[in-house]
């Protein structure tokens, strides 16, 4: 969700973005200062548009331990986050004669506006409890589509394996691709993370993910991985937008990754959106009775659907919204959304928990009042 933060407010509950503060200083200036120190003055030329070498390898090595993915470092594409990856594969499947993909509803508002840009039309489809419906996806005509299904945004279903299996069914039969926004993967709570689909067929799934909520979505810096048909292609593309990403913080990444840097940085992560996110739920069972929290216990954000007496939704937003409480709409995220009880995204892991608690009382004040 990249929407901007509200100025001025008194709580913070949008989602998408991280606790910017567990940025790990330290540790990445002490990376900075040894790769240029190490680094040969030839490496500060134009770069493989692919993305350095010792950087694809760390990354396919990564995500391969992680998150289950097959990863060749021949077919990992270093990119500026998942929005430039979206719009390369955009780019690419649009040359190919595709004008329509699949996206998930409710889904990422920016899915859509980022393939938009490609020239592909977005179709909305809808989800059930195990993940996209597959009876409306074959009856949608499309042959690609785009999905979130180690933890669904924004609903935060984990995509059951049945129905991981008909997605794949679908794509082979359709001669189709899947693109998984991994975006958040590495983080679960109550239990070892899912798998990433791509790893069960790497030649229907193009994975794409970023260090975004994992450090800093200003860094910039996400990878991409293509089946085989498509590797040439996206390359050129990536080699015509910009020449490739910038060479020393590739070499900065890469350090940080190899020396266990990043493995740390993502358990300090854990630890802190695991606490917050069970703030928040106790916070809501305080101050209001009754709601139920959905999703698996994952991500940075929890559907929390309130009990009706809290409702109408239009004037529950009202009373929040003239307290100084932002907080969004599950609404916001979908035309197949029900609209008759108060659905809300929370986002909580750039709050502290001091501040949770007292977002969910000011609240709670505010229908009161």
């Amino acid at each position: 969700d990249l929407a901007p933060r509200p100025a001025g407010a008194r709580a913070d509950f949008l989602p998408g973005t991280p606790d910017l503060s567990l940025f790990p200083r330290a540790a990445w200036a002490a990376a900075q200062r040894g790769v240029l120190a190490e680094l040969p003055h030839q490496a500060l030329g134009y770069p493989d548009p692919r993305g350095l070498p010792r950087l694809r390898t760390a990354l396919a090595e990564l995500l391969a331990r992680r998150r289950g993915v097959v990863a060749d470092p021949e077919r990992v594409i270093v990119v500026s986050g998942v929005a430039q990856a979206t719009t390369l594969l955009g780019f690419v499947l649009h040359a190919r004669g595709v004008r329509a993909i699949g996206v998930e509803d409710p889904g990422s508002p920016e899915h859509g506006a980022l393939y938009a840009s490609a020239g592909l039309d977005a179709v909305p489809l809808p989800l059930d409890g195990e993940g996209l419906a597959s009876g409306p996806l074959k009856e949608s005509g499309v042959r690609a589509v785009v999905t979130t299904p180690a933890h669904q945004f924004p609903s935060g279903i984990a995509y059951s394996a049945r129905r991981r299996t008909e997605l794949l069914d679908w794509a082979r039969s359709v001669d189709g691709l899947v693109v998984e926004d991994d975006y958040d993967g590495d983080f679960r709570y109550d239990r070892a993370p899912v798998g990433a689909l791509q790893g069960l067929d790497p030649e229907r799934v193009a994975y794409t993910g970023s260090v975004s909520k994992s450090l800093a979505p200003g860094l910039r810096l996400g990878w991409l991985l293509v089946p085989a048909a498509l590797a040439e292609e996206v390359v050129e593309r990536k080699r015509t937008m910009d020449l490739g990403n910038p060479v020393v913080d590739q070499a900065l990444l890469a350090r940080f990754v190899e020396r266990g840097d990043y493995d740390r940085q993502l358990r300090r992560c854990q630890r802190a959106y695991r606490e917050r996110r069970d703030t928040l739920v106790s916070a809501l069972e305080e101050h209001f009775p009754g709601t139920e929290v959905s999703g698996i216990a994952a991500g940075l954000h929890v559907i929390a659907v309130l009990p009706g007496r809290y409702g109408p939704p239009e004037y529950f937003l009202e009373r929040t919204a003239a307290a100084g409480v932002a907080v969004r709409p599950l609404t916001d995220y979908g035309r197949t959304v029900e609209r008759t009880d108060v659905r809300l995204v929370l986002g909580y892991a750039h709050q502290s928990p001091a501040r949770i608690r007292d977002g969910v009382r000011l609240m709670a004040q505010a229908l009161r009042a």
